[in-house]
């Protein structure tokens, strides 16, 4: 199968199927509407990307044996397809390793890498490491806000297969739910029962959490060890969306007394024009305004790329 051919077949059926409804009678508009059609105004070029080689940190086990993380992240933060199958090392890309020291200096920090780095991994780490030192069952340590539920079921799929997978009864040592409206009546009673040490939410969610009566009584009121508010997807906040959640931060922060609170952001459209020096200095200005706290431009973390094929000097005869 040629991919060219059957794109060009699929662009095909697609104009005529779409043109089938525009009848216009004016000639003028006519020919400058199929004209823009014909020239693609209804569907994108094709787009050929390559997959970035990530510079490597160090794996889980160096960093636990350095001290760094907890003991007990080696056997979390591994690969395992199954709850019952083989679980193997799991090494870290370089960004990965920077927002965990980053994390366990206490700063606020942001994470703007490419789809696909694994930058939810720079903040589960630090968060799951934080409760394995902190104790489980406090009430909620964790908020991680994300602006789709998709995505937080995602998250939460994740979390089962690194958190409870390889432990008896599918249990981990740190407990997480998700809480973004899905959840049945049962669901909502156990959790608020049980306050996990991880909550995956939505910003409307969290809003209803800090002004229900219920709920603010028995996931907010009974607890005061609120450590981290991440933000995933940070560049969706902007406009009166980006006003009203950074009122929320400031709100989620008063509401749990959290006056330690560690806020995280991630994006991988984040950055705009500029050097690197200044995207960063921009990032951080801009997440310092969303979560009313300073975050320095050098706890603005973006991806280090690692070479993937042999560099040659042209001008070296003997390399051509």
């Amino acid at each position: 199968m040629n991919v060219f051919d059957l794109r060009n077949s699929l662009i095909e059926d697609y104009s005529s199927y779409i043109s089938s409804f525009i009848q216009i009678s004016d000639p003028k508009i006519k020919d400058y509407v199929d004209e823009s059609i014909a020239g693609g105004l209804l569907w994108p070029d094709p787009l050929i990307q390559l997959n970035p080689s990530f510079e490597p940190g160090h794996k889980i086990s160096d960093l636990c044996d350095e001290g760094l993380l907890n003991k007990e992240c080696k056997r979390i933060f591994a690969r395992k397809s199954s709850p019952d199958s083989p679980s193997f090392p799991l090494r870290l890309h370089k960004h990965q390793e920077d927002a965990i020291r980053t994390a366990r200096e206490g700063n606020n920090y942001i994470l703007t890498t490419g789809t696909g780095s694994g930058k939810s991994l720079a903040y589960i780490i630090p968060i799951v490491d934080y409760v394995l030192r902190n104790g489980s069952g406090k009430g909620v340590q964790a908020i991680i806000v994300y602006p789709m539920n998709a995505l937080a079921n995602s998250q939460r799929g994740e979390l089962e297969k690194f958190i409870n997978f390889g432990y008896p009864d599918q249990k981990g040592p740190v407990t997480f739910a998700r809480y973004t409206g899905q959840e049945n009546d049962e669901e909502r009673q156990r959790i608020m029962a049980n306050p996990p040490d991880i909550l995956l939410t939505n910003y409307v969610m969290l809003e209803l959490i800090l002004t229900r009566p219920e709920e603010r009584t028995k996931l907010v009121n009974v607890t005061r060890s609120l450590r981290f508010l991440v933000l995933d997807e940070l560049h969706t906040y902007r406009g009166r969306q980006g006003a009203d959640v950074s009122m929320l931060v400031r709100r989620t922060r008063e509401a749990f007394q959290a006056y330690q609170l560690q806020c995280i952001g991630t994006s991988a459209t984040l950055a705009g024009s500029g050097s690197f020096t200044e995207q960063r200095m921009e990032v951080a200005r801009v997440a310092s305004i969303i979560f009313g706290e300073k975050v320095l431009p050098s706890n603005v973390i973006g991806e280090t790329l690692r070479r993937s094929t042999t560099e040659y000097d042209f001008s070296d005869s003997n390399q051509l």
